[in-house]
């Protein structure tokens, strides 16, 4: 897919709170996918109402 340089900044929707030991393999996505759009030069704005996420890591967001 080619880049789009009228898009700045993307919004990334999390998987939030499902059940305990069960969204660890939505929250390794959701980094892998904040690093990548990051490493395009995209500005990442990430919402996810799950407390115990590394996504919301200030050195992640």
């Amino acid at each position: 897919m080619p880049r789009r340089d009228d898009i700045k900044k993307i919004l990334l929707i999390g998987s939030g709170p499902i059940i305990i030991g069960q969204a660890c393999e939505f929250d390794y996505s959701g980094v892998q996918a904040c690093k990548a759009l990051r490493e395009e030069g995209y500005q990442v704005v990430l919402v996810n109402s799950n407390p115990a996420t590394i996504m919301t890591d200030p050195e992640m967001a």
